[in-house]
């Protein structure tokens, strides 16, 4: 009887366990991104579990740091030809026959 006294114990301990330090696995993780983490981790003097949880938090936006982003979704889609920006750019484009001998 005395076993089954310690099953609810153990449980309560490994939930504590499971909630307090949450395991995760993630699959299909590109090359690309593993580099970078990678390299964060070695630069930083820190492990890779550490830079990936740092990483994923600042994808989240709870840091508490504002991450500064720009898009330039605020001046795409306004260019406007200059006949002016056009000559000089065709000017600098123009191959010299004499410097190509």
């Amino acid at each position: 009887m005395a076993a089954l006294f310690h099953i609810p114990v153990l449980a309560f301990y490994a939930c504590i366990a499971y909630n307090g330090c949450m395991q995760y696995t993630i699959r299909k993780v590109s090359n690309t991104l593993d580099a970078v983490l990678r390299r964060r981790a070695r630069e930083q003097g820190k492990s890779l579990n550490k830079v990936a949880i740092e990483a994923m938090a600042r994808g989240a936006g709870i840091t508490g740091r504002a991450v500064r982003q720009r898009d330039l979704r605020d001046i795409a889609g306004t260019w406007r030809e200059d006949r002016a920006f056009a000559r000089v750019r065709a000017a600098h484009e123009a191959i010299d026959a004499e410097l190509w001998r």
